[in-house]
C-alpha cells in the first residue's frame, strides 16, 4: 500500500507497521521524502483488514510511533499528454 506520513519524519525501510493498539500488521518496503507533496511518503505491506485507503496506521521510527495514512498509488497524478 501507499503510506503519507501525517508528520514530517522520515520512515525507511524494515520500520514496522503496527495499528492503533500497538499489534504489529506490517513492515515498510521504502520510504522518502516526496518533494512534489513535500510530506513523507513510503510503501509497505500490511494486512487485508488495513489496507483500505484512509486508514490510519503507524511506523514505528526510533521507537516512536510515526501516524501514517493509507493513501493511493501513485502519489501524484500523471500529469503527461500522449499524442498518437
Amino acid at each position: 500500500v501507499g503510506l503519507i506520513a501525517k508528520e514530517r519524519v522520515p520512515v525507511r525501510e524494515p520500520a514496522p507497521l503496527e495499528n492503533f493498539d500497538g499489534q504489529a500488521i506490517g513492515q515498510v518496503t521504502s520510504g522518502l521524502l516526496g518533494p512534489t507533496i513535500d510530506q513523507p511518503i513510503a510503501m509497505g505491506y500490511v494486512g487485508t483488514d488495513y489496507a483500505e485507503l484512509g486508514t490510519e496506521v503507524f511506523a514505528m521510527v526510533r521507537g516512536k510511533p510515526v501516524p501514517m495514512l493509507v493513501s493511493a498509488m501513485p502519489f501524484v497524478a500523471h500529469r503527461y499528454m500522449r499524442t498518437s
